[in-house]
């Protein structure tokens, strides 16, 4: 028997659905967001106001990063404590909806920690708080799956933390607030996707569901993110936001694979974004992949779903892509040190074979994963 979760109670699509904030019964609205983006865009601005038309009170906090840690969730978690919210209302790219996930979860059970969530030792229900989540950039998928990635900087790891509590009660694809995102931000969530679609595909627990949104996500992925990098149309924009959170239905359900875990572990060290890291691991990872043949009939299959043939030809699509948005080949283009790979380079090695990469499709063994990161370095 398998359980499915796909998302919270609802998916609300369309331009300006933001206004649909207002059907929910709230008195008090915590608001998590990134840096500047939302707010100098006015998009927090109506948010606050729809939310003031209903009689609703809200507090902005926008102190989470791109790579949020453990003390940015603390230190928002100790300004909501003091706002006593009802609804938790997240804006912007994964790194503010996944530290929101935390804190609604902490505030809500006190005497929860970062000891005991490392150890997955947490609730699978939220009690009372309602939860909102207001994705402005179309990648992560955050807005309806169980998991929050938080950077553990003693570890040098960023750790995908996970319980249905942290799925958020509705999700809102509003398009229109997709049209600020600079062109690196529409390149690297878009991958961000993308490997969240092919990753999902490839993995052993893909299922009938699983599988068709996993497929649809890429097809569409490869159709429509080129003409909202190069085109920025808001109908572009609008159908890499629906097929980014259907990749993340995928994934929460099938699982991820090793392109995550390099990704996790790289970003912890050397705090590059998630999206540009999976966009560059993400060839490499199909590469060692292919020698299992079922991951290579699923990357056939995937080649003939956008017109090209074979497995081989699927990985250099998706370089292809990759180099017509800009994305460095290697993590010596995107300006990490051969120093910095080395220093502690047996740790690196460790914690690339942790998390996702444990339930990659093919085992990965240390001298492998080391073979990987080096190819991965000089960008061949």
């Amino acid at each position: 028997m398998k359980k499915l979760m796909l998302g919270g109670q609802a998916i609300i699509t369309g331009r300006g659905s933001i206004a649909e904030l207002k059907e929910i019964k709230a008195s008090r609205a915590f608001i998590v967001t990134g840096g500047s983006a939302m707010q100098t865009s006015g998009v927090i601005a109506k948010i606050e106001s729809t939310l003031a038309d209903i009689g609703c009170s809200t507090s902005v906090y926008g102190g989470i990063g791109k790579n949020p840690d453990t003390q940015a969730v603390l230190d928002g978690l100790a300004k909501m404590r003091e706002f006593a919210p009802d609804l938790l209302v997240a804006v912007g790219g994964g790194s503010p909806i996944d530290a929101a996930k935390v804190m609604g979860l902490f505030y809500e059970y006190p005497e929860l920690d970062f000891a005991k969530a490392q150890a997955g030792d947490l609730p699978t229900v939220r009690k009372s708080l309602k939860f909102v989540a207001i994705p402005s950039t179309s990648g992560t998928g955050a807005e309806v799956t169980k998991a929050a990635v938080i950077t553990f900087r003693e570890l040098e790891l960023k750790i995908g933390l996970k319980t249905p509590a942290f799925i958020p009660d509705v999700a809102i694809l509003d398009a229109d607030i997709t049209m600020t995102m600079p062109d690196n931000v529409v390149a690297e969530t878009g991958l961000d996707a993308l490997t969240h679609a092919v990753e999902g595909y490839m993995n052993n627990n893909l299922d009938d569901f699983t599988e068709v949104l996993a497929k649809g996500a890429v097809v569409g992925l490869f159709t429509w993110l080129p003409v909202s990098y190069n085109d920025k149309t808001i109908e572009s924009r609008e159908k890499v936001h629906h097929y980014q959170c259907m990749a993340g239905l995928a994934f929460d359900n099938a699982g991820l694979g090793m392109a995550h875990g390099i990704s996790h572990a790289l970003g912890g060290r050397f705090d590059l974004g998630h999206g540009l890291l999976n966009a560059i691991a993400l060839p490499y990872a199909l590469e060692f992949n292919t020698q299992n043949q079922q991951v290579a009939a699923r990357l056939d299959e995937l080649a003939r779903s956008i017109g090209r043939n074979g497995s081989r030809e699927f990985i250099a699509a998706v370089r292809e892509l990759n180099q017509m948005m800009d994305i460095p080949a290697g993590l010596e283009q995107a300006g990490v040190s051969r120093a910095a790979l080395d220093s502690g380079f047996t740790s690196l090695i460790d914690n690339c074979l942790k998390g996702s990469t444990r339930v990659n499709p093919v085992p990965v063994q240390a001298e492998q994963m080391a073979e990987v990161l080096n190819r991965m370095y000089r960008g061949e």
